[in-house]
Formats: C-alpha cells, sequence, structure tokens
C-alpha cells in the first residue's frame, strides 16, 4: 500500500482529470473551474512531496561490518617505531576495518500507472514530469474554455447581414455595421440579370450611421417580392461581402411544386461555441453547425425555427450584468467562423430561453432581464415574423400550409414550484393565454392544414429532471391550451404539432384526448422535442412516461447535434395533409415518423385544398 502522500495524490489527479474530461466533453458546469482549481493545488504540492523519491535504483538493505585488524600495546617491541596515539597508553589499540554492503534493486519506471493516475514514476523523472504536465494541460484547456472567447474575442468591429423572417412578398434583412460605410442590399431573382437595391446605411447622411444605442445593427425590409421564388442577394460591409440565396414563401395554402411539393422548415435549439471542446479549434467553433450546413442544400429548407438558447451567458460563469455582456455574447455567435455556412442561404427566427438571460429565469421583467433583452431585440426580434400585438414578445404568421404561433414562455410565466396543479400558475399570462386560445379556434384559411405551436420548452411532462421548468409544472395551463385544440381537431381538417427544445435530448410525444371522452382519437395532438444543435447531451435518462396523458413515441437522448426537419405534404389524391418528421443526430438521419391531419368530421366540409403555386 502507498503512502499517505500517494494516496493523497493519485486521488487528487484522478479527480482533476474526471472532472475536467466530463467539463470539457459532457457539461461545461459552474462547479469545475473552482473544484479543478483547488484540486490541482492539492495535486501539486502532494506531487513534489512523492516527487522526492524519485530514483533509478531502490536500496534493500544497507549492513556495515566491522573488523579488528590489529591489537597494539605499550610494550609491543614490533611496535616501538610506531607513533603513540593519545590515550595509547592506556590500554590496547584496536584497528578496525570498516565495510558498508549496499543491496539494491533496479527499480522499473511503471509507466502505465504514472500516465493513468498522476503518481510520479518511481525511477524515471521523465514520464513523472509527463503525467504533471498532463494535469497542467487539462487545467489550462479548462481556462481556455471558459475565459479565452470572453475575454479575447469581443468582436466590436464584427460587421455581417442576415436573413430573418421571409414571407411571401418580403423579406427581411438584419445589418451590424459598426463602420460609418454605405451598406446596401443587392437582391434579383435567380432567373433575372437585374439587381434592385435597398439602402441601410450611408455616410452621406450621419442620422444614417448606426449607433451603439442598438449595438451598430439595423433593419432592412424587401417589399413587392414575388411568392415562392427564389432570390439572389449580396451584402458588401466593411469586413466582408455577404451573398447567399432564400426563398420567399408560398402563398397561403399552397405548396410549391419548385420545392419537391414539400413545405419544409427546420427546428432546434442551445448552442455553445466550442463546446464539445477541442484545444486545436477556433474557441468560435460551432460542430454543430458543420452538420447543419451539410444539409441545408438536400432538404431545401425556407427557414429555421430557433426555440431559444441562442447563447450561453451563465456557463459556465457569468463574467458580466451589464448590457455589453449580453451583447457580446451574440457578436460572439455571429462572428463564428461557421455561421456563414448555416445562414447565408437559411433565414433564421427566434424565441427566447432562460439562458439568453439565466438558467431557468421566472422572474418576469425583473432583475437583469432589460438587460438580456435588450440584445435579443436588436439581433433577433428585430427581424422576426410581426409580434401577435405591439410591443408584445410573442409572434404568429401563416404561410403556406401552416400557421405557427412563437410563444414567449419566459416573461410571463409564474414563479416556479413543485406543484404542477396549481391553478394559479401560468407559463404565457393571461394576455398571452388568450391570444393563444383564440389563434387555435380561429377557422383556419383553405388549404392551411397545420397549425404550429413553438414553444422553448418542453410541452410533455415525462421529463421528470427540472419538470418544473417545463409545461410539467403549469398542467392546469396545459390542459386548457390541450382540450382548445381537441376541440378544433375533432372537427377534422387541421391537425396541431409542438415544437420545442431545451432538453438537450430528443422526444416525440402524442398527447391523445382521454379515453371515453368526448373527442376522437384522431384528435391527437404531437410534440417533437429537439436539440440541442451544438452543445451537450445528457448522459443520464431524463424522460419516462408515467401515464396515458403522454405517450412516448421515440426517444433518442444521445448526440451532441440534432435537428429536425419537418416537412409539409398535401397530396391531391387526399384530403388529408401529412407531416413528415426527420430527426438528423450527429449529421445523419436517423428517424422519421408521418403523422396526418384528423379526418374530416362527417356533415363537414371545407374547400379543397390541394393548391400549388
Amino acid at each position: 500500500m502507498g503512502s499517505i502522500t500517494d494516496i493523497i495524490t493519485a486521488t487528487s489527479s484522478v479527480a482533476l482529470r474526471t472532472s475536467i474530461y466530463i467539463f470539457l466533453r459532457w457539461i461545461p458546469t459552474s462547479i469545475v473551474p473552482p473544484l479543478g482549481t483547488a484540486l490541482f493545488l492539492v495535486y501539486v504540492t502532494s506531487f513534489f512531496i512523492s516527487f522526492r523519491d524519485t530514483a533509478h535504483f531502490k536500496v534493500l538493505s544497507d549492513e556495515i561490518d566491522i573488523i579488528v585488524k590489529e591489537t597494539v600495546g605499550q610494550d609491543d617491541s614490533s611496535s616501538e617505531d610506531l607513533e603513540l596515539l593519545d590515550g595509547a597508553e592506556d590500554g590496547p589499540l584496536e584497528e578496525l576495518d570498516v565495510q558498508e554492503t549496499i543491496t539494491y534493486e533496479e527499480r522499473e519506471p511503471k509507466i502505465w500507472r504514472t500516465l493513468l493516475t498522476g503518481l510520479p514514476s518511481p525511477s524515471s523523472a521523465f514520464w513523472s514530469w509527463i503525467t504533471f504536465v498532463i494535469n497542467l494541460a487539462l487545467v489550462a484547456m479548462a481556462l481556455d474554455l471558459t475565459y479565452h472567447a470572453p475575454l479575447l474575442h469581443k468582436a466590436h468591429d464584427l460587421s455581417f447581414a442576415r436573413v430573418g423572417y421571409v414571407s411571401d412578398t418580403t423579406a427581411h434583412f438584419l445589418i451590424r455595421e459598426p463602420a460609418a460605410k454605405d451598406v446596401r442590399v443587392l437582391y434579383r431573382p435567380e432567373d433575372t440579370s437585374t439587381w434592385s437595391s435597398r439602402l441601410a446605411t450611408t455616410h452621406l447622411k450621419p442620422h444614417m450611421w448606426l449607433s451603439n444605442n442598438t449595438d451598430f445593427t439595423t433593419t432592412v425590409t424587401l417589399n413587392r417580392l414575388t411568392a415562392d421564388t427564389s432570390y439572389e442577394y449580396s451584402v458588401s460591409t466593411s469586413s466582408q461581402n455577404q451573398s447567399g440565396t432564400f426563398l420567399t414563401a408560398p402563398r397561403l395554402g399552397q405548396i410549391s411544386r419548385k420545392n419537391d411539393d414539400k413545405y419544409t422548415f427546420l427546428h432546434s435549439s442551445c448552442i455553445k461555441p466550442g463546446f464539445p471542446y477541442s484545444p486545436f479549434a477556433h474557441p468560435l467553433h460551432f460542430p454543430g453547425f458543420q452538420h447543419l450546413s451539410a444539409w441545408i442544400p438536400k432538404l431545401k429548407p425556407y427557414f429555421m425555427l430557433f426555440l431559444g438558447d441562442f447563447i450561453y451567458v451563465d456557463v459556465p460563469y457569468q463574467l458580466g450584468k451589464d448590457v455589453e455582456t449580453f451583447r457580446a455574447e451574440y457578436r460572439r455567435v455571429y462572428a463564428s467562423p461557421d455561421w456563414p455556412a448555416v445562414s447565408e442561404n437559411l433565414p433564421w427566427i427566434h424565441v427566447i430561453d432562460d439562458h439568453e438571460i439565466q438558467n431557468d429565469w421566472d422572474k418576469n421583467t425583473t432583475g437583469i432581464y432589460a438587460q438580456a433583452y435588450d440584445p435579443f431585440r436588436h439581433y433577433q426580434v428585430a427581424v422576426n415574423p410581426p409580434a401577435v400585438r405591439k410591443e408584445m414578445t410573442y409572434f404568429s404568421f401563416a404561410q403556406g400550409p401552416a400557421e405557427f404561433f412563437l410563444m414567449d414562455t419566459r416573461r410571463y410565466r409564474s414563479g416556479e414550484s413543485s406543484n404542477g396543479t396549481d391553478p394559479s400558475k401560468t407559463m404565457l399570462g393571461e394576455q398571452q393565454v388568450e391570444e393563444l386560445l383564440r389563434w387555435i379556434k380561429k377557422p383556419a384559411p383553405r388549404g392551411v392544414h397545420w397549425k404550429i405551436l413553438v414553444s422553448s420548452i418542453p410541452f410533455t411532462k415525462n421529463w421528470r429532471f427540472g419538470y418544473e421548468d417545463t409545461w410539467g409544472g403549469y398542467l392546469v395551463e396545459r390542459q386548457q391550451l390541450l382540450e382548445a385544440m381537441w376541440d378544433v381537431g375533432a372537427e377534422g381538417g387541421v391537425g396541431f404539432v409542438v415544437l420545442s427544445g431545451d432538453r438537450h435530448e430528443f422526444a416525440a410525444t402524442s398527447f391523445p384526448p382521454p379515453k371515453g371522452g368526448k373527442w376522437p382519437i384522431s384528435a391527437t395532438v404531437h410534440e417533437f422535442s429537439t436539440s440541442p444543435l451544438s452543445m451537450f447531451y445528457l448522459p443520464v435518462r431524463t424522460y419516462r412516461e408515467i401515464d396515458e396523458a403522454d405517450v412516448c413515441i421515440k426517444y433518442l437522448p444521445d448526440g451532441n447535434t440534432k435537428f429536425g426537419a419537418i416537412e409539409v405534404t398535401s397530396p391531391t389524391s387526399s384530403e388529408q395533409s401529412h407531416i413528415n418528421y426527420r430527426l438528423f443526430v450527429d449529421g445523419n438521419e436517423v428517424w422519421s415518423h408521418a403523422i396526418t391531419t384528423p379526418p374530416l368530421k362527417s356533415g363537414t366540409h371545407r374547400a379543397k385544398d390541394a393548391v400549388w403555386g
């Protein structure tokens, strides 16, 4: 058994390596940096104490033999020429021969033990320093992940453009330009050679210069576009020339024949640069963006619905609470070398979730909300679909075969508690609930067969860990929404789908009406909850079906990159519309599932909906 120092050295080293590995590859929790620092200090102290015993040989025994070789007396004639030593006159002197015998063995370097445990090698200083450097490098990588991007990539000089919400006749561009420079958006249908132009900023008109009030952002809206048409665009800013394409939406109730007779869009949530960590990657690298960009030309989506956690201002540490801290997080995402590949040909639409503010946010507009919402408004809301009402933070739009309601599940909610059946609790707030119920019950336009509810957090209560933060903590209000959707679904012709994210896992869940009730099983509501796009996934399983109200269709928790593609079709041979949901994990399509709108109730007639552009 090793010495107490060796035990401390090995224990602190193994704990250090395990915690930092989890931090770099699994969960970048705020616990690890201080814990890792403390463990490393303990390790360094005990390592150098143990290192003093490092030697190429080990002494097994050390014996000393004393041999009396000669005795000399005063009367010995043979010693008459010898010089007497002090004290010799008092008696005989003994001449002693001292012999030391040392037994030793060559020590084994124990390379694997040294490398795996962090203990110094018994005989090799080289391998001792190698294992020490491994631990030192791990600490350096943890600090790099924590502080490199926030401290060294402020992106103050970032200039860029991106496409936001695109309707059948308009396209909205976000532009950031900190320099006093002319910025124009050039655009044209792909099948023409004549460019049109819209001015965003100009140095000739000082009132058009962008200011720090909006973090140097502005918007440009292109009007009078042609529905169901592919457009090219080009934007030249002070730091880059950006070009790409966007596809205007099909007219309401129609599906484009130009897009394989499908209306396709994507959804996901949760991104964090530099994670999982690689010391050789750019600190603003998003591995998930590379997987997504490979599928964009194949899927031909109209847009990306991004369901929150676009930034993680509080992971692993929130380094400030001022507006600039939050703004810098958005700039870093848009400054990523991987961002153009997923945005030049794909419009993005956003909802807010907790990590844009603070983990599990339930404090409405108090505290740091104003500082957090400032950049979300300038960078995301500015080019989102229209708000349901002015100054509201939830949105609605309709195009092609679907209508969408983008909920705000953070600003208006009651405080979290473990009592999910408390009738006084609200997720959406009174006004938003009224608006959503009105939207659910409103008759769908001709050719519109799907109503898509967009929630940043899961609608199902099956995620048992942290359910208080999901709709599982607000079941009374959830039941109110479900019954309204079942009412409409019972009439047939319109199906309801909930899209959500947040949990860093995937689950498809159905919400069938109660058995024996007034609603048919065809009125079942479906949810697809997908995340992360580029972040960690949970190593433990937290989703579990607990009753017949929330039925698990599929649960796939693993994967650092997940996104879903929703493909809507309306075959001419059927009165029902179909959704084919396709799930992509770490760049591969791993699962698909088809659902159909409820059949029309007997005696109910709707105008024929198989309309193409």
